[in-house]
Order: structure tokens, then sequence, then C-alpha cells
């Protein structure tokens, strides 16, 4: 009896194409994990100190833009950087008949590099702040995106955005639909009085401005980091 043999290059074009497949999913996962932000300006420019800008407000909470205000010092302090306080700038701009956050966006970068001596200034905005009731369900949630710009150049180092939410307080109902909506008024209400959007706000602001996370903020010069990233 003859016996038949497969050749392996009957086999080849299968070979091939699952060879192909595996290359491609290996540079997909190289591209994934890899950093996609190009930092060449920021370390170039290399900032020491920071002038928080106030924060426009693009949410329909009032106290929004207070709230990532004066919790963007700590994770800029602690990734590096001397912020200006913001307690005077606020005042500083007020006294100028800056009263608006969209109005400081038409000053001068020379003007502000020239009034508080920073070296580069973040411009915050909020999209999304407090909490929303959703038939059903209610949350609070803070979402902001920011920008990092050069004061002597006026070239933009860095921008980025984050979202944190905040749990809610009062446990699923058993009763069913009616259960559920009350259930979501009743976190509405809590949601509503308490600090929870402050908690999301400060949250969402640090994981904003947070050194060290992928295409975040560099670390600074007064960190023991600096230059490793």
């Amino acid at each position: 009896m003859r016996t038949i043999h497969s050749s392996p290059k009957s086999f080849s074009p299968l070979v091939r194409v699952a060879q192909l497949v595996v290359i491609i999913g290996a540079v997909f996962l190289l591209f994934g994990c890899a950093s996609t932000y190009d930092y060449t300006a920021f370390k170039e420019s290399r900032p020491r100190s920071i002038l928080v800008m106030p924060p426009v407000n693009q949410s329909l909470d009032t106290e929004a833009p207070l709230t990532f205000l004066a919790t963007s010092t700590w994770p800029l302090a602690e990734a590096g950087y001397y912020v200006i306080p913001v307690t005077l700038s606020d005042q500083m701009f007020k006294q100028n008949g800056v009263t608006v956050a969209e109005e400081a966006l038409n000053i001068d970068y020379h003007k502000l590099h020239d009034i508080f001596g920073a070296d580069a200034a973040l411009y915050i905005t909020v999209t999304s702040y407090g909490a929303k009731y959703m038939v059903i369900d209610s949350k609070v949630d803070a979402t902001a995106s920011a920008r990092l710009i050069d004061l002597k150049t006026g070239e933009e180092l860095w921008s980025g955005t984050a979202t944190a939410q905040a749990n809610n307080s009062a446990g699923s109902s058993g009763f069913g639909i009616l259960g559920a909506l009350v259930t979501a008024a009743v976190n509405q209400a809590i949601n509503t009085l308490s600090d929870k959007s402050y908690q999301a706000g400060r949250s969402a602001n640090h994981l904003l401005l947070l050194a060290g996370r992928k295409d975040g903020v560099l670390y600074g010069p007064y960190s023991p980091k600096y230059q490793t990233d």
C-alpha cells in the first residue's frame, strides 16, 4: 500500500497567516502599553513654578471652580513644583477686575509671567460636576481637563483629562421599580446635600494632576523622581 505524506509546504499559507496575526498582535500590545504623549516641549521647558488659573466652569454647579482651584495645590506640590498660592492669585485677579474665568483666558502669557513670576500656567476646564438624577439611580461625578502652558513662549507643554465618581449612600430597595425610584430620589437628596461633589472633584483633580501615571504630568524639580520619567 502506498502511503501518502503531506508536504509541510501545503500548510505554509496558513502558517504564514498565523505568524502574521501573532506579529500584528505583538505590535498592537507594544504600542498599546507605551505612552502616547509627546513630552518634548515639557522636557525642554522643565518649569519649576506653576500658576493655577481660575478654572472655567462648564458644569451646572457653581461650586465646581472653587473645588478644583482649592484642590490643585497638593498634587502639583507632590509632583515636585512650587505652586503660586491660589488664594493670592485669586485675590490678585479679582483686584484687577478679572472676576470671570473666561476673562483670564485673554490675559497675555508674558503679562502673567511678569506679574506672578511663574514659569507655567495651568488652565483647568470643568465639564461635569455634581449629582445627576437618572430615573432609577443617582450618581455624583466630576470631569475636568487641563492644559499646562509655558508663560515665556506660550507653548503647550501638557494636556490631560480625568473623571472620578463618588458612591451613593442609600442602598438599593427590594420593592421593584417603585422602590428603585424612591431610592434614586433619596440618593439625589443625599448627594446634593452632602459633600460628595467635593470628594469627586478632589479625586478627579488629583488623578488629573498626578505625576508618574501614563500620559500624566512629569515630575518637577523638587521631587526626588525628577527627570526619571
